[in-house]
Protein backbone atom coordinates (compact mmCIF):
# COMPACT_ATOMS: atom_id res chain seq x y z
CA UNK A 1 0.00 0.00 0.00
CA UNK A 2 1.32 3.53 -1.19
CA UNK A 3 1.00 6.10 1.68
CA UNK A 4 0.11 9.72 0.48
CA UNK A 5 2.48 12.45 2.04
CA UNK A 6 1.51 13.51 5.45
CA UNK A 7 -0.35 10.90 6.42
CA UNK A 8 0.14 8.17 9.00
CA UNK A 9 2.11 4.64 8.65
CA UNK A 10 0.09 1.98 11.21
CA UNK A 11 1.71 -0.65 10.94
CA UNK A 12 0.53 -4.15 13.14
CA UNK A 13 3.28 -6.16 14.93
CA UNK A 14 2.12 -9.81 15.76
CA UNK A 15 4.04 -12.04 17.57
CA UNK A 16 2.59 -16.00 18.00
CA UNK A 17 2.74 -19.50 18.84
CA UNK A 18 3.32 -22.35 16.22
CA UNK A 19 0.47 -23.28 14.39
CA UNK A 20 -1.65 -20.40 15.33
CA UNK A 21 -4.46 -19.43 12.77
CA UNK A 22 -4.73 -16.69 10.07
CA UNK A 23 -8.68 -16.27 11.71
CA UNK A 24 -7.28 -15.78 15.40
CA UNK A 25 -4.71 -13.55 14.31
CA UNK A 26 -7.20 -11.65 11.91
CA UNK A 27 -9.68 -11.26 15.55
CA UNK A 28 -6.88 -10.51 17.56
CA UNK A 29 -5.81 -7.71 14.94
CA UNK A 30 -9.58 -6.22 14.33
CA UNK A 31 -9.77 -5.63 18.52
CA UNK A 32 -6.26 -3.97 18.70
CA UNK A 33 -7.49 -1.43 15.23
CA UNK A 34 -11.27 -1.36 16.69
CA UNK A 35 -10.15 1.22 20.16
CA UNK A 36 -8.39 3.62 17.45
CA UNK A 37 -11.06 3.85 15.15
CA UNK A 38 -8.98 2.24 12.27
CA UNK A 39 -9.72 -0.78 9.65
CA UNK A 40 -7.04 -3.45 8.26
CA UNK A 41 -7.63 -1.36 4.86
CA UNK A 42 -5.71 1.59 6.62
CA UNK A 43 -2.63 -0.52 7.81
CA UNK A 44 0.79 -0.17 5.45
CA UNK A 45 2.00 -3.46 6.52
CA UNK A 46 2.57 -6.37 8.82
CA UNK A 47 5.52 -7.50 10.60
CA UNK A 48 7.06 -9.97 12.68
CA UNK A 49 10.16 -11.63 14.02
CA UNK A 50 11.95 -13.46 11.18
CA UNK A 51 11.59 -16.64 13.60
CA UNK A 52 8.26 -16.66 12.83
CA UNK A 53 8.12 -16.28 8.99
CA UNK A 54 7.62 -19.85 8.80
CA UNK A 55 3.94 -19.68 10.46
CA UNK A 56 1.67 -20.50 7.83
CA UNK A 57 -1.27 -18.48 9.84
CA UNK A 58 1.02 -15.06 9.43
CA UNK A 59 1.68 -15.72 6.08
CA UNK A 60 -2.06 -16.16 5.48
CA UNK A 61 -3.59 -13.27 7.21
CA UNK A 62 -0.89 -11.21 4.87
CA UNK A 63 -2.06 -12.38 1.64
CA UNK A 64 -6.23 -12.32 2.88
CA UNK A 65 -5.18 -8.41 3.83
CA UNK A 66 -3.27 -7.61 0.61
CA UNK A 67 -0.72 -6.60 2.84
CA UNK A 68 3.08 -6.72 2.88
CA UNK A 69 4.28 -8.36 6.30
CA UNK A 70 7.88 -7.78 7.37
CA UNK A 71 10.36 -10.47 8.63
CA UNK A 72 12.55 -8.73 10.72
CA UNK A 73 15.78 -10.21 12.58
CA UNK A 74 16.56 -10.26 16.04
CA UNK A 75 19.30 -7.56 15.92
CA UNK A 76 17.38 -5.12 14.30
CA UNK A 77 14.35 -6.04 16.80
CA UNK A 78 16.91 -5.69 19.95
CA UNK A 79 17.30 -1.77 19.26
CA UNK A 80 13.66 -1.27 20.69
CA UNK A 81 13.81 -2.73 23.86
CA UNK A 82 13.96 0.05 26.19
CA UNK A 83 10.89 1.65 24.03
CA UNK A 84 8.58 -1.89 24.83
CA UNK A 85 5.66 -1.20 27.09
CA UNK A 86 5.87 -5.24 28.02
CA UNK A 87 8.72 -7.71 27.62
CA UNK A 88 9.17 -11.35 27.85
CA UNK A 89 11.94 -13.53 28.65
CA UNK A 90 10.60 -15.88 26.60
CA UNK A 91 10.36 -14.40 23.73
CA UNK A 92 13.69 -12.71 24.26
CA UNK A 93 14.93 -16.76 24.47
CA UNK A 94 12.94 -17.90 21.76
CA UNK A 95 13.36 -15.35 19.36
CA UNK A 96 15.63 -12.72 20.37
CA UNK A 97 13.32 -9.91 21.06
CA UNK A 98 12.14 -9.11 24.26
CA UNK A 99 8.85 -8.15 22.79
CA UNK A 100 7.95 -9.90 18.78
CA UNK A 101 4.94 -7.65 18.38
CA UNK A 102 5.71 -3.98 19.93
CA UNK A 103 9.70 -4.16 18.67
CA UNK A 104 8.35 -5.31 14.86
CA UNK A 105 5.76 -2.63 14.64
CA UNK A 106 7.93 0.20 15.77
CA UNK A 107 10.45 -1.46 13.35
CA UNK A 108 8.86 -1.58 10.21
CA UNK A 109 6.96 1.93 10.76
CA UNK A 110 10.19 3.30 11.01
CA UNK A 111 11.34 1.76 7.92
CA UNK A 112 8.57 2.75 6.06
CA UNK A 113 8.45 6.24 7.44
CA UNK A 114 12.18 7.39 7.81
CA UNK A 115 10.46 9.11 11.09
CA UNK A 116 11.14 7.57 14.77
CA UNK A 117 7.35 5.51 15.44
CA UNK A 118 4.84 5.21 18.65
CA UNK A 119 2.73 2.63 19.73
CA UNK A 120 -0.74 3.08 20.27
CA UNK A 121 -1.97 1.55 23.35
CA UNK A 122 -1.08 -1.50 24.93
CA UNK A 123 0.04 -4.94 23.41
CA UNK A 124 -2.66 -7.28 23.04
CA UNK A 125 -2.63 -10.41 23.80
CA UNK A 126 -4.54 -14.16 23.19
CA UNK A 127 -4.08 -17.54 24.35
CA UNK A 128 -1.61 -17.99 20.93
CA UNK A 129 -0.74 -14.35 19.82
CA UNK A 130 0.24 -11.16 20.37
CA UNK A 131 -0.54 -7.58 18.53
CA UNK A 132 0.84 -4.29 18.93
CA UNK A 133 0.62 -1.23 16.41
CA UNK A 134 2.63 1.62 15.92
CA UNK A 135 2.18 4.47 13.86
CA UNK A 136 4.52 7.05 12.34
CA UNK A 137 4.09 10.18 10.20
CA UNK A 138 5.26 10.06 6.56
CA UNK A 139 6.96 13.66 6.45
CA UNK A 140 6.07 15.35 3.18
CA UNK A 141 8.86 16.39 0.81
CA UNK A 142 9.47 19.48 -0.88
Amino acid sequence: MIQPEGQPIHVAGLGCRRGCSSAQLFDLLQQALQPHGLHPAELSALASSSHKQDEPGLRQLAEQLHLPIAWLPADQLSHYHERLRQTSALSLQLTGSAGVAEASALAQAEVLSGQRAELLGEKLRSANATCALARAQLLETV
